[in-house]
């Protein structure tokens, strides 16, 4: 009778290694189906930025009161000093504390 026994605990430990594995897939298929869509939502977002650049850009090109207000508006948002350079501003001096948001702030 120990001989049928150990033949089912190895039916079962079989079964449960096969279980395992399927889940494991199961996971992988889940976190690669969910990256796809985390990568898809970035690069939408990407690309928002981009087209929404553009017309401002367009804007700033064909007006110069909205360009006077957008680059003022540039000037308070961007702390970066190659983002700053971008667009011809002048870098900021890092002495004064509270102007604008901070480089982590404008990084999220």
């Amino acid at each position: 009778m120990s001989t049928v026994q150990a033949k089912i605990d190895a039916i079962m430990a079989e079964a449960k290694r096969k279980a395992d594995q399927l889940r494991a897939k199961e996971e992988l298929i889940q976190a690669r189906k969910l990256q796809s869509i985390i990568k898809k939502d970035r690069a939408s977002d990407t690309r928002r930025k981009i087209l929404a650049g553009s017309l401002i850009l367009e804007l700033m090109d064909k007006n110069p009161d909205t360009k006077a207000r957008y680059m003022a508006n540039l000037d308070k948002y961007l702390t970066r000093a190659d983002d700053r350079e971008l667009f011809g501003l002048p870098a900021k001096d890092k002495s004064a504390p509270g102007e604008g948001q901070t480089d982590a702030a404008a990084a999220g």
